[in-house]
């Protein structure tokens, strides 16, 4: 699960940049940014939602990543495993900053 971790880092990193490039970065018109990707930019609807559901496949990815370290024992290097909590948190914060950007009734 750690190379299909990789790959969906990847994706969000691609289809992140490209929502960057169309994103406005201010409290009143983040919004309407968003909906503008999504109405006005050509396949804009599909790079948003590539990027809000890869954020949850990445999560599937961890959860399953995480379980197999627990059955196999990975637990007993300390070192790695906190290592690997620590970027799990990381990844938790990156993921809530996220769903914070586009200012909406949700967020």
């Amino acid at each position: 699960f750690g190379s299909l971790l990789g790959i969906c880092l990847i994706i969000q990193i691609l289809t992140g940049l490209f929502l960057a490039m169309h994103y406005t970065a201010d409290t009143t018109m983040a919004f309407s940014s968003v909906t503008h990707i999504c109405r006005d930019v050509n396949y804009g609807w599909l790079i948003r939602n590539l990027h809000a559901n890869g954020a949850s496949y990445f999560f599937i990815c961890i959860y399953f990543h995480i379980g197999h370290g627990i059955y196999y024992g990975s637990f007993l290097f300390k070192e790695t495993w906190n290592i690997g909590v620590i970027l799990l948190f990381l990844v938790m914060a990156t993921a809530f900053v996220g769903y914070v950007l586009p200012w909406g009734q949700m967020s």
